[in-house]
């Protein structure tokens, strides 16, 4: 009975199919397939470098049909998916706290907000006494009428996940 191995093509250089790839084993056991000549693999541990191929990568990639993802999908990006997670960690939040703690600028988070709520990854939290952040002021319950606040929806899970497996979505 063997290991069965999770490969995720890496985001830095998106390795093409028939190119040399290395692998990289990450700490939550994953491998991480990078470009041969991609430049992050000079800062990573030697220790944990794989020799990996397409076909080991092919061999374990479920059949295309298994789970299809809502065309949404596909108009998400990687600052889409750091954006939900943030809402999955810290729960509704308001777009200058996300942009200040993704570093985005602020009018394009407003931007990302309004998209991700259109295609249903989260949802507008109408106004409500909420409880300031832990280590802000504790203890102090406020009324928040001047920003918009977003949650993340059962959609926004999904996505999530959808990044976290790296699943492509149906049709692409």
């Amino acid at each position: 009975m063997g290991i069965e191995l999770t490969y995720k093509i890496a985001k830095c250089c998106t390795p093409q199919e028939g190119n040399p790839i290395t692998g990289y084993f990450k700490e939550d056991g994953t491998i991480a397939v990078h470009d041969a000549t991609c430049s992050t693999v000079q800062d990573l541990r030697t220790e944990r470098l794989l020799k990996v191929t397409w076909n080991e990568i092919r061999a374990t990639e479920a059949p295309p049909d298994s789970i299809a993802l809502p065309s949404e999908f596909a108009e998400l990006d990687e600052t889409d998916y750091f954006i939900l997670k943030h809402h999955q960690e810290l729960g509704m939040d308001y777009s200058i706290v996300v942009a200040e703690a993704l570093r985005i600028p602020l009018e394009e988070m407003h931007q990302r907000h309004r998209k991700l709520r259109d295609l249903g990854g989260l949802k507008r939290v109408e106004g409500r006494i909420i409880h300031y952040r832990k280590n802000i002021v504790k203890g102090k319950w406020i009324k928040h009428r001047n920003h918009t606040y977003y949650e993340l929806t059962p959609e926004g899970k999904t996505w999530i996940q959808a990044f976290e497996n790296q699943q492509t979505p149906s049709g692409t």
